[in-house]
């Protein structure tokens, strides 16, 4: 076993936790659900700045298994779903993931050139990156079948189930905010961030 084979293991579970961790905390934002006394922002701001690092260790776990030997996962697996030579079922899940976190990327970067309705669909269809991450590690991880990698499964199955049941069981659907609200809370933010950099 070299040092990329782990890197590979060590990346794509933490690249997983944060995944989880970036769907609870959406599901959490939709609801305007935040702990009792801080604004709204500072949930919206994790839940980006983790989305961010998963992205980071996403990106890393993909480059070693590409040019760890052990793996043997060719570039083109990487991109083009369910073409690897090795399971390429699960692997195939894991590219199909892959490709749905480059596009909330991508989307995420011009949103303020798409309509907010269509932006709102795109990223919704990116949360199905988190099912078939788990998927591919469940299939295709070398740690699937220890009791601390059965355990990480469970957490982040359960952090979700609970983030989605919190969704389902809340009263009153958010409404979308309206241009106005987002205007006004992106001035908060930007104000928070003045005051704390001046401190």
């Amino acid at each position: 076993m070299t040092a990329d084979w782990y890197l590979m293991r060590a990346t794509g579970i933490v690249s997983l936790l944060l995944l989880t961790l970036v769907v609870a905390l959406g599901v959490a934002t939709s609801t305007r659900l935040r702990p009792r006394g801080t604004p709204l922002w500072v949930t919206t701001t994790l839940h980006r700045n983790a989305a961010l690092l998963s992205v980071v260790f996403l990106v890393v776990h993909v480059v070693s298994a590409v040019i760890d030997p052990d793996a043997a996962v060719q570039l083109t697996a990487v991109v083009i779903p369910f073409t690897a030579r090795w399971a390429p079922f699960w692997v195939g899940l894991g590219a199909v993931a892959l490709d749905l976190v480059a596009a909330l990327v991508v989307t995420s970067l011009v949103r303020r050139r798409l309509p907010y309705r269509l932006w709102r669909r795109l990223h919704w269809a990116a949360y199905a990156a988190w099912p078939l991450a788990l998927a591919h590690g469940l299939g295709a991880g070398s740690d699937r079948a220890t009791g601390w990698g059965r355990a990480v499964d469970v957490l982040c199955v359960s952090a979700v189930g609970a983030a989605l049941a919190w969704r389902v069981l809340a009263l009153e659907p958010a409404e979308p905010p309206s241009a106005q609200a987002r205007s006004q809370a992106r001035s908060r933010a930007r104000e928070a961030a003045r005051d704390r950099l001046a401190a």
